[in-house]
């Protein structure tokens, strides 16, 4: 059930950067940078969903979820949990079960036989949805499961992120314009100062990451990778 304990959002950041780091879930890689599905190159890779083989640590970023969504939206403006596939699925079990509600989720485009149903679980006419996902880049994924629901009969005023990469302009305007407030508990910058701190890695990786987050298509395009991108 729901959590009461409402740690700072700074520590909140800094643990689960930490524990990113712990079970080997992001990686830092400037001599040879990862390409995404994008075409984007890129020193920085991220793999939430190793989270769930560790309970204590998924535990307590399931904390974290909960108290930063009761704060920052309210203690009672939700109806049901709502994940996407595959990767936030789980996640909204788990939240699901912190903040006490029902729990739905998403797929990626209707599943073409039987009802052909896109939203499965009970999600009553007009209910208030909070969208989860592990991680989000500037909100594309989340738009087509929030625009699945609303055209279903939902309503989705917020969604919560676990992990946030933070470095697209263009993510705030798309949450503007979509009427969404995002929430979120970790960006790139906490993973890289937890680097920083614990002296994971050479000056030089450092610097590339740091360039990367400042300007990431001018340092993918530098990279051999797209410097234009539609996101």
């Amino acid at each position: 059930m729901i959590q009461t304990t409402f740690t700072d959002r700074g520590t909140m950041a800094e643990l689960m950067a930490r524990m990113l780091w712990e079970i080997g879930a992001v990686h830092f890689s400037a001599d040879k940078p990862y390409k995404l599905s994008s075409g984007m190159m890129s020193p920085v890779y991220i793999d939430c969903r190793k989270l769930i083989s560790y309970p204590r640590i998924r535990s307590t970023i399931m904390d974290f979820a909960a108290a930063t969504v009761v704060r920052d939206a309210g203690f009672e403006m939700f109806d049901c949990v709502a994940g996407g596939e595959t990767a936030g699925i789980p996640f909204a079990a788990f939240l699901a079960e912190r903040l006490g509600l029902p729990m739905i989720y998403v797929r990626k485009a209707p599943k073409g036989h039987g009802r052909n149903a896109q939203i499965e679980g009970h999600m009553p006419e007009g209910s208030r949805v909070l969208v989860i996902e592990d991680l989000t880049t500037a909100g594309g994924s989340m738009f087509k499961f929030i625009d699945a629901i609303r055209a279903a009969g939902g309503t989705v005023d917020h969604g919560i992120a676990l992990f946030f990469y933070g470095i697209f302009s263009e993510a705030e305007a798309r949450f503007a314009e979509g009427k969404v407030q995002l929430h979120h508990i970790a960006t790139w910058r906490n993973v890289l100062s937890v680097a920083r701190a614990q002296n994971l890695f050479d000056e030089n990786t450092l610097a590339e990451v740091e360039a990367f987050l400042d300007a990431p298509l001018a340092w993918s395009g530098r990279n051999g990778g797209v410097s234009e991108l539609s996101l």
